[in-house]
């Protein structure tokens, strides 16, 4: 009787953070401690959040100077991290990297994460990028929760942690840190509800899985 031998689990080559940032955009994931991790799966209701917060943040930025960068745009969050935020803003007068960089080691004035519905893609924009964006110094992480449609605007302190600067559901507000920059949440809201399908609900998709 022969034994079966078990298979092997893939080896997974560590990657540089230089190399990370040399792939080709289509090549998916985030480097975390030198091996690339799966990226979240975004939905349609995700990138229409993201397509939402570009078109704002960057008529509001053309004509200060500013720069709003899509999901594309891969941050060096440490030696052996980088990250790809879904919307990296580079408020006017703050350092910003080069036009054909392909790498930022240069933290956003602000980074943005959408949040979906599966647990593990939550646990990551909540804690442990939550830490990554802290350690490299981005002013603020605004989280968007469009399942139960939330904004949440955290702001970066002298002690490194982030406080909540900003937490809404419904109404227009003004973005802290951004003067003349106002926020409809409604107006998004009703943009998502007048896209949606027969039968689709703001319920659907709500109850987070793994």
């Amino acid at each position: 009787m022969t034994s079966a031998v078990p298979l092997s689990s893939p080896v997974r080559r560590e990657v540089t953070l230089a190399e990370w940032a040399d792939m080709d955009e289509d090549e998916p994931g985030e480097l975390v401690d030198g091996v690339i991790e799966e990226e979240e799966v975004p939905s349609v209701l995700h990138e229409l959040v993201v397509a939402w917060l570009v078109r704002v943040l960057g008529a509001w930025l053309a004509p200060r100077g500013g720069l709003a960068l899509g999901s594309e745009h891969k941050v060096g969050v440490g030696p052996r991290r980088g990250r790809k935020p879904d919307v990296s803003v580079y408020l006017p007068g703050a350092p910003r990297p080069a036009l054909r960089a392909s790498l930022s080691l240069v933290p956003p004035s602000i980074v943005v994460e959408v949040l979906s519905p599966r647990l593990r893609d939550t646990r990551r924009d909540r804690v442990e990028k939550l830490g990554d964006y802290a350690r490299f110094q981005a002013r603020f992480y605004w989280l968007v929760d469009p399942e139960v449609r939330t904004l949440e605007v955290l702001e970066l302190g002298a002690d490194g942690r982030y406080a909540v600067a900003l937490s809404a559901s419904e109404g227009t507000h003004d973005a802290p840190g951004c003067p003349g920059l106002s926020l409809d949440l409604d107006g998004l809201w009703s943009e998502i509800d007048a896209l949606a399908g027969p039968g689709e609900t703001r319920d659907d998709g709500a109850e987070r899985s793994e």
